[in-house]
């Protein structure tokens, strides 16, 4: 997988993406990213990469033309378009549905914007999808960016150690993950349910998958109302609504 910045902060970029497992990755080669200073496409003595809003207005808009230029660099480096995301609160919300799509593409390159944004007429022609990461704003695309990168790299091959890495977690099926936890067997009273080291794995599986389904009725039962539950899931939700009813 094929990562391109745009930004006007790469050092910041290369700072986190250098470290932990991401920058492990790009060390072994699984996955190959690299940010790209917007500046060094501007075409003034001053790098300038924004100016004035037509119609007026606070704020300063980012230009057209040096992220067209620095777009159609990374074209040419890598030989072919990449999926071109900006980074927007006006996108679509980021699901990990849309990132099992999007793990599939070779190529990807991600815009972060500044300032009031960008002009309309980069969205127009040459993005082909904009993402939000959250209905808030930030100061900058950069944190959105490295959100995104983060996300999508850790499925690309070779990046983790196993797929189940990333298939058992939360948001993957639908649901949240189930409660885990690790040694000692007790801590200040509390003890690990029995089951987890009883070495009996289906069990160990099926309760996993049950406290999925109750994790999610707890805590976002707008995700449970999206999935098809089947009879035995119903059964399960409902022994636990009477012995311990939700509150909002």
């Amino acid at each position: 997988m094929k990562l391109d910045l745009i930004t006007l902060f790469p050092e910041m970029c290369e700072a986190v993406l250098g470290e932990s497992i991401i920058g492990r990755a790009q060390k072994s080669g699984a996955i190959d990213v690299e940010c790209h200073q917007l500046r060094d496409f501007a075409y003034d003595k001053h790098r300038r990469v924004d100016d004035t809003v037509y119609g007026g207005g606070m704020g300063m808009l980012m230009k057209c033309e040096p992220i067209a230029l620095c777009y159609e660099s990374i074209c040419k480096k890598r030989g072919a378009k990449p999926h071109f995301v900006y980074m927007s609160p006006q996108g679509k919300t980021l699901t990990q549905k849309r990132l099992r799509e999007l793990s599939e593409l070779d190529n990807i390159c991600v815009l972060a914007g500044h300032y009031e944004g960008v002009d309309q007429r980069v969205i127009d022609s040459l993005i082909d999808e904009e993402i939000s990461i959250g209905d808030y704003v930030l100061t900058g695309g950069e944190l959105p960016a490295l959100v995104f990168i983060d996300a999508l790299s850790r499925m690309a091959p070779g990046v983790l150690s196993n797929n189940e890495c990333f298939t058992e977690e939360s948001h993957w099926g639908g649901l949240l993950e189930y409660p885990q936890y690790t040694k000692p067997q007790v801590w200040r009273g509390l003890e690990v349910p029995p089951v987890l080291y009883s070495g009996d794995h289906q069990k160990v599986d099926r309760w996993r998958y049950e406290h999925s389904l109750i994790n999610t009725a707890i805590k976002r039962p707008d995700m449970l109302a999206k999935k098809e539950l089947s009879d035995s899931d119903k059964a399960i939700l409902n022994e636990f609504l009477d012995n311990v009813p939700l509150t909002s």
